[in-house]
């Protein structure tokens, strides 16, 4: 099969033929058909993942046909259309039993765990517990970015934000994540700020349903900007991007009793911040984290979607092939983009 592999942290991604797959115990191989070009795999080329061993394939926001299944597999079948989580809980730890699989003990993770779907066909584990039959209304394309970026702005919002009518929301920063949560929190009726330094996101997460936009230079005091443009600050902050300077301003905009929610990944010299804990006492305000949503949480989601409410395929600006896919990929410390670019062609020519 046709596959893109880096021998090297920040080294060429090149289109190899590699060795098909066999579904692993307990799991199947999915046929992928199209995989969004996330952030995090960015971060898994660079060297800023430490599960990856090399030579390694990138890629975890999958949507597939399962072509094969290993005995004892239950509920799916071959020919079944599915998509995954970018955690898959193992199914038997104390977090899985809790209905955590998100942050499951023994957790694998395509793409970074193991090969992922920068790939014709991908093996992955523990299937029972984790593959997410598709609605028959929703294509591949639309499936591909819910397995990380959109689910886990689904979470942020719904679950750990606790947004509905009349939330007031920051989200801060309007990459994929950011104008994701922009979309899910207008559509449930709250009022959202969104912040970031580029004009062009800003007009997308107007687009999206923001209320109001700011535009972040590096003299600005946006928490001040935000604190006058919801009459007293956010109920609810969401670090989309995850920087020393939207966390701190995120917890600066909250008003009392505010919920700050974390879902940009901080690393390198922001991974250790120096935030404003006197918040916490002097506004009551509560801190949480957020890392993708378990597979049993994707029919309320799909709902959504299905029923006009959400719609994620506006964030797909472009679709590649492999090799553009992987061209993307390395230029993403230049240009992030906003929204989502899906690979649907694995053929390797394009």
């Amino acid at each position: 099969m046709k596959a893109a592999v880096f021998e090297a942290f920040r080294g060429p991604i090149e289109i190899r033929e590699v060795e098909e797959p066999s579904p692993p115990p307990g799991g199947v191989v999915l046929r992928i058909e199209a995989n969004g070009i996330c952030r995090s795999d960015w971060h898994g080329w660079m060297g800023h993942d430490d599960e990856i061993a090399l030579p390694h394939v990138p890629g975890h926001e999958m949507a597939g046909t399962v072509v094969a299944k290993a005995h004892g597999v239950n509920g799916f079948d071959v020919g079944d259309r599915v998509t995954v989580p970018f955690v898959l809980g193992c199914g038997v730890c104390r977090e899985c039993a809790s209905g955590n699989q998100q942050i499951c003990d023994r957790q694998y993770q395509p793409g970074f765990s193991g090969w992922g779907a920068f790939s014709e066909y991908v093996p992955l584990p523990h299937a029972e517990g984790n593959l997410v039959r598709l609605p028959d209304s929703m294509s591949f394309v639309e499936a591909a970015g819910l397995g990380c970026r959109f689910s886990t702005a689904y979470r942020a919002v719904v679950d750990q934000g606790g947004v509905g009518e009349g939330t007031t929301v920051a989200v801060w920063g309007c990459g994929g994540v950011g104008l994701s949560a922009v979309m899910i929190a207008s559509s449930l009726g709250a009022t959202v700020v969104a912040i970031d330094i580029d004009e062009a996101a800003l007009q997308l997460a107007k687009r999206f349903g923001a209320t109001h936009v700011v535009l972040s230079t590096e003299d600005s005091d946006d928490a001040d900007i935000v604190q006058d443009l919801l009459d007293g600050g956010a109920e609810v902050s969401i670090d989309a991007l995850g920087s020393v300077k939207t966390a701190v301003s995120g917890i600066l905009s909250l008003r009392k009793r505010g919920r700050y929610v974390q879902v940009g990944l901080m690393i390198g010299p922001a991974e250790k911040p120096a935030i404003p804990m006197w918040q916490l006492h002097a506004k009551e305000v509560e801190m949480v984290g957020v890392h993708g949503m378990a597979a049993w949480q994707y029919p309320a989601m799909f709902d959504m979607i299905t029923d006009g409410r959400l719609t994620p395929l506006d964030l797909v600006t472009e679709t590649v092939g492999l090799r553009r896919g992987a061209a993307h990929l390395e230029s993403m410390h230049d240009y992030p983009g906003n929204g989502f670019v899906v690979i649907t062609d694995f053929s390797g020519d394009l």
